[in-house]
């Protein structure tokens, strides 16, 4: 199998606004902002990264395909591969603690079932929310869409725009009080960041297809990188 050759250049799209220089991001700002696991037990966001690297994914909400479908890639990420190099691998949402636990989806014999987001996606490693948007509101994460000439298309999602969205659509109207999980307007991203304050890495995504590639990622924390395409295999570099 072909080596993934390493990652030469600067990571930047021709809009900025997706991407903040690491010496620019303030991690002070949100190093007391609390987050909630999944039994609602709340935490400091600077606990994720006081003693090791962190490689930290924001999502826009449990809802959304393309989210789903990122984290579906993320789930294949082996835990021995990070326990080694020391690194987190972490998930935050922008909905309530409830929300990480259960959601509702269409299976194949379109029966609506309730099923954890966690089984639902194969992600294992941990995963947060951050109900009020403060940690997305102080990095600047935008709110909103925005498109630029050569389209956002991320290696990470499988359906097409109308397929997931109606997708999403439906989980939004057979879930509670038609709740859709989150803000479905706020958009995520992706720091590398830790020991301590050190920011080594931040990538704010413009539109709901601007995911930093995983592969990237990795390779930006000093980890092998995987092949999606069929499964988990690490790749030599």
């Amino acid at each position: 199998m072909a080596a993934v050759l390493p990652i030469t250049r600067q990571i930047a799209r021709s809009v900025q606004e997706n991407r903040r220089a690491s010496h620019d991001l303030c991690i002070a700002e949100v190093r007391d902002c609390l987050i909630f696991d999944r039994h609602g037990v709340s935490k400091t966001f600077s606990s994720l990264f006081q003693h090791n690297k962190a490689i930290i994914v924001f999502v826009r909400n449990f809802l959304c395909y393309t989210c789903k479908e990122y984290v579906e890639d993320l789930g294949k990420i082996p835990r021995q591969m990070l326990q080694e190099s020391n690194v987190r691998l972490v998930v935050i949402g922008q909905s309530s603690w409830g929300h990480i636990e259960f959601c509702f989806f269409l299976d194949e014999s379109k029966i609506e079932k309730k099923k954890a987001f966690c089984s639902l996606t194969g992600y294992s490693h941990e995963i947060y929310v951050d109900p009020e948007r403060q940690i997305y509101k102080k990095l600047g994460m935008r709110r909103g869409e925005t498109y630029m000439e050569t389209p956002s298309s991320s290696p990470h999602v499988k359906s097409g725009v109308l397929v997931g969205s109606l997708r999403s659509m439906w989980r939004a109207m057979t879930s509670p009080a038609f709740d859709f999980q989150g803000d479905p307007l706020q958009q995520g991203g992706a720091l590398i960041v830790g020991p301590a304050p050190q920011v080594h890495f931040a990538h704010f995504d413009m539109n709901r297809l601007d995911h930093m590639p995983i592969n990237w990622l990795l390779q930006l924390a000093g980890l092998q990188t995987l092949d999606f395409s069929e499964s988990h295999k690490i790749i030599d570099i």
